[in-house]
């Protein structure tokens, strides 16, 4: 996603165990290819299918092969967040969509998603379907409390267009859907399979001598010796905190478990406050911090002004999602060599080092007053197909949630196929934190306490104090209940 999105996702009751996750990575990587990253997720309004729509000029007649009953003539208006994956697939698809059904579409590419579709979904005349995603992403938590969310069953439960024998949500791979559930309800489509962790340059781990780092210890050995060369150890995205909360995320799930992760999600009084892991995470960042190991300015730069200092070798390392090679191609050196890393273990970890975060990124949705609602729900039915999945993979240099939904023809770059590789090494050992998605003012909360934590406004130990408080008064959200990890 190339920013907060990169900085996002939510999950749902019913698979959002680290059983469920790590099938997820386990069945991906058996597919082959299909263990990639990037991050896409959709999401859709509250109310209604096809059929709610009989008597307005954009429903159609249904049938086997027209399930929402899309209308040749109609129009649909398509806003695609245009980052790190840039917008050329989806005009690829609206160019198919078009010659199917003779429906043309309204494209607009930006990454101003708040700024342009707030006033249009308070007007009530929001789009048909959205890529709601990046640093302006409108949270998916609030669209759908505020019921401007299609709950998208109908387009789950439709018969796959590459198999009609087996509904949509049959075609996936399992776990994915999570990511876009509120309370119980899928009604966002994280499209893109992505993975979290840090990254670092193959050409100058080769030329300095380094191996890559198993332990934290040794990552902080290679942050002290690149810094004694004038290289920052460890680059983030400063003006957006999610990227560092990457890193204390990580090391917490690794450090205590499934157990740790769950904690936060759920909402328990000691999920920051009291938390052996949290604290050993929290203490480990801030090391690298007090010891100067942070690029210089980093805490001052947005995600791309940091990613590209990164890709000029001015630091060793730096967290983001599997978005960020296609966000980077322009700034990136032909012989760069990007790569993936899973988070160095501190001592007496739980999850073994090649654990890796990894599920369904970037959601798209379908509002609930969408003008077009039979075109938009067959729209994310094609998203969902083999054809138009190739087509993604193609253009944004990224897998799908469909599993083995992608042509073996294409070909990865570079540091996306070593997060294919991270995937498959990592097997059942995947995770995946749901209250970024759940809850946005909590997930905001606690990236602000990242930020004066790394600027050293405050401790370690006050950085929990806040980080608990923010679960403390989301558990007082009735809401909150509807959203539960086992």
């Amino acid at each position: 996603m190339g920013s907060t999105s990169g900085p996002n996702s939510t999950s749902g009751p019913n698979s959002t165990d680290g059983t469920n996750r790590r099938d997820l990575i386990k069945r991906s990587a058996a597919l082959g290819l299909i263990s990639v990253p990037t991050m896409s997720f959709l999401s859709a309004c509250a109310s209604g299918g096809g059929d709610d729509n009989s008597g307005d000029d954009t429903a159609g007649k249904t049938s086997k092969s027209n399930p929402f009953g899309v209308k040749k003539g109609s129009k649909l208006d398509v806003v695609v967040f245009k980052g790190g994956y840039g917008d050329d697939y989806a005009k690829a698809w609206e160019a198919s969509f078009q010659e199917k059904w003779g429906v043309t579409s309204t494209h607009t590419g930006t990454q101003e998603i708040t700024g342009k579709l707030q006033p249009r979904f308070n007007a009530g005349n929001p789009p048909d379907i959205v890529d709601d995603s990046g640093a302006q992403q409108i949270p998916i938590d609030v669209l759908h409390k505020n019921g401007q969310l299609l709950d998208l069953a109908e387009v789950l439960d439709s018969p796959s267009i590459d198999d009609p024998g087996k509904k949509v949500r049959d075609t996936l791979i399992p776990g994915t859907l999570d990511a876009g559930m509120q309370g119980g309800k899928v009604v966002a489509l994280n499209y893109i399979y992505t993975v979290w962790g840090l990254w670092y340059s193959g050409k100058l781990f080769e030329e300095k001598g380094w191996e890559v780092p198993q332990t934290w210890d040794d990552f902080l050995a290679i942050c002290k010796d690149a810094k004694s060369q004038g290289i920052g150890g460890l680059a983030h995205q400063g003006k957006y905190p999610y990227y560092i909360n990457v890193a204390i995320m990580d090391l917490i799930a690794k450090t205590g478990g499934l157990d740790a992760m769950k904690a936060i999600d759920n909402l328990e009084p000691n999920a920051f406050v009291g938390s052996e892991a949290a604290t050993a995470a929290i203490e480990a960042i801030y090391e690298v911090v007090e010891k100067g190991y942070l690029m210089p300015g980093t805490n001052g730069l947005t995600h791309t002004e940091s990613q590209t200092r990164w890709n000029q070798y001015k630091s060793v390392f730096i967290t983001s999602g599997s978005w960020l090679e296609n966000e980077q191609l322009k700034q990136t050196p032909e012989d760069f060599d990007m790569k993936f890393l899973p988070m160095p273990l501190l001592p007496d970890s739980k999850l073994p080092f090649e654990a890796i975060r990894a599920g369904s990124g970037e959601p798209f949705i379908i509002p609930a007053k969408a003008k077009n609602l039979p075109a938009a729900q067959e729209f994310m039915r094609m998203m969902l197909s083999k054809e138009w999945s190739t087509t993604f993979a193609k253009e944004a240099n990224s897998l799908t949630i469909l599993a083995d939904g992608v042509d073996p023809s294409v070909q990865l770059r570079p540091g996306t196929q070593s997060t294919v590789e991270a995937s498959k090494a990592a097997g059942d050992n995947t995770f995946r934190f749901l209250y970024t998605e759940w809850y946005s003012e909590m997930g905001t909360a606690i990236e602000n306490a990242s930020n004066e934590l790394m600027a050293k406004r405050i401790q370690p130990k006050e950085w929990l104090k806040r980080a608990q408080a923010a679960v403390d008064k989301q558990a007082k959200d009735p809401e909150s209940a509807k959203n539960r990890r086992d």
